[in-house]
């Protein structure tokens, strides 16, 4: 069976482009934040009354345009498992070259506690300059492509490092570590002297101390409602290191990419895992990523293309592509290019499941057939798009279009 996430990319809604600009800086409206916040409770409910294997927001900052407000997954998370009976709450995910991995073990850990184990994790290394060269400024790393200099080499090791000390505070009593980014206790060589050390002698984990009473290691409380812990996913464009990396540990490889891609990076998935031990089948614990746009006709879906999705891909993605090195003007379009050309961009990109429920099962099933992923994650751009939209599109895709899926994944059963 394919267990479908729900991925929120906030949007907070204009009802066209002079509007956001009337009302910049629109990231920073209350009412309309407000608005966003509201809906997204009864998509979420609905949701869990689908049979949504998950539900996960985005971690982004300084959206002053309103295009993708994610500043707080773990507090969403919190509040959706209180909410919901069964859907599993996440995120897709925590950037980690900018975030304290000790304090998202506890975030995830308590959230897992809130949800009675109804939890998973995502990991990212963050490609977006203005917000994670400024939050992550202190971990010395700085947004990059995945181009094997120097910037993405530091980015990596970080990502991986943060990663290594989130598993080890969930599964090891106690941690201690000195690298070139992080010593535990502080200071490392010397230990901490000033502390409590009879009370931890006689009450806290073992180790904690040496024998002179200083602290040389920590404890990190508490341990995941889920054992070893919950699942992780990890967000990838195809890198043949991130892949590697996921399979080596057992994570799930999300792919934000087209489908010869995915195929291509599915198999490498499963050679390297099984490599290590893990023995899965082709498209098991990988998953996809796909923009989702279901209309009663296909032209009803290509209308909701350009009032939904074009706005955010013309002044926001596009310019994301042609800001980053080495990028090539020629082969996109214009700055100034129309609604309407973007949106016919976008019905040719692979990423974007759109059309009646016959053409969108259609497309999938030719990709399921190729890379029978275990899991999709289904992209909407709530609040712009509304609720009512997004929750008619998840009806009409787990009634109508999942059950085909789920007769490609037979090893999910």
């Amino acid at each position: 069976m394919v267990k479908v996430i729900l991925q929120v990319y906030p949007m907070i809604r204009a009802e066209d482009e002079n509007e956001r600009k009337m009302l910049r800086p629109i990231g920073r409206n209350v009412e309309r934040y407000q608005e966003a916040i509201d809906g997204l409770h009864d998509i979420v409910m609905a949701a869990d009354d689908l049979g949504v294997w998950g539900v996960a927001p985005i971690e982004h900052h300084f959206h002053s345009e309103g295009y993708e407000l994610g500043p707080a997954p773990g507090i969403m998370d919190a509040y959706w498992a209180a909410i919901t009976k069964k859907i599993r709450v996440g995120q897709l995910g925590y950037v980690m070259t900018t975030q304290n991995p000790i304090r998202v073990a506890e975030e995830v850990a308590v959230i897992d506690h809130l949800s009675k184990g109804r939890c998973f994790v995502g990991f990212a290394r963050g490609y977006q300059d203005r917000w994670t060269n400024v939050i992550g400024q202190h971990f010395g790393t700085v947004a990059t492509q995945s181009d094997g200099g120097s910037a993405d080499l530091a980015n990596r090791e970080m990502f991986q490092e943060h990663v290594e000390m989130v598993i080890e505070s969930w599964t090891q009593e106690t941690i201690e570590r000195k690298s070139k980014a992080w010593q535990i206790p502080y200071p490392y060589d010397d230990g901490i002297d000033w502390w409590m050390s009879d009370t931890t002698k006689r009450l806290g984990a073992p180790n904690e101390l040496d024998e002179h009473g200083k602290v040389r290691r920590v404890s990190v409380v508490p341990a995941p409602y889920t054992k070893p812990h919950p699942p992780i996913f990890v967000a990838t464009t195809g890198s043949a290191q991130s892949i590697e990396f996921a399979a080596r540990n057992g994570f799930i490889p999300i792919y934000f990419s087209g489908v010869e891609q995915a195929e291509e990076h599915g198999s490498v998935y499963q050679q390297a895992a099984n490599e290590a031990g893990h023995n899965f089948a082709l498209g098991q614990n990988q998953a996809t990523a796909r923009w989702l746009q279901i209309g009663e006709t296909r032209e009803h879906a290509r209308v909701a293309l350009r009032k939904y999705d074009a706005e955010i891909q013309r002044n926001f993605y596009h310019q994301l592509a042609l800001a980053r090195p080495g990028a090539n003007p020629a082969k996109m379009l214009a700055v100034d290019a129309s609604l309407e050309e973007f949106a016919q961009q976008l019905e040719g990109l692979e990423t974007h499941a759109w059309g009646s429920v016959e053409d969108v099962r259609e497309k999938l099933v030719r990709q399921w057939e190729l890379l029978p992923a275990e899991y999709i994650s289904l992209i909407v751009h709530y609040a712009q798009q509304p609720k009512e939209s997004v929750i008619r599109n998840l009806e009409v895709f787990m009634s109508e279009v999942k059950p085909a899926l789920d007769a490609l994944t037979s090893y999910a059963e």
